[in-house]
């Protein structure tokens, strides 16, 4: 089976972000090639990711895809987190506003 010829799909900062999207494009039966600092006892450095020509437009579109989604999904976890901690209150906050204004009657009264 002859597929098309290899090109860049992206560049990426190490070896366990280019495995990512390489796992990530097979899962979709993508094949990749990765070139680069890839193995050996310190792999650090970029790493190229690469696909046949045929399934570049589907794989840019996969990772756009992916992308967008993240986004949405980090912008509703940080609404989450924003309301969850205006809503709720601590209960030793809770329970020590309570005893001040409990004193703060007591010493009014007398």
């Amino acid at each position: 089976m002859a597929r098309g010829q290899m090109v860049l799909l992206r560049t990426v900062p190490s070896s366990f972000h280019a495995r990512v999207l390489a796992a990530r494009l097979g899962a979709d039966g993508i094949p990749t090639h990765l070139r680069g600092a890839i193995d050996g006892p310190y792999p650090m450095g970029d790493v190229m990711v690469y696909v046949t020509d045929d399934d570049l437009s589907v794989a840019q579109e996969l990772l756009l895809a992916d992308e967008v989604e993240a986004a949405f999904a980090e912008d509703a976890a940080a609404a989450d987190e924003t309301s969850w901690s205006v809503r709720r209150i601590p209960p030793w906050l809770a329970v020590s506003l309570l005893f001040m204004v409990a004193m703060g009657c007591v010493l009014v009264v007398h």
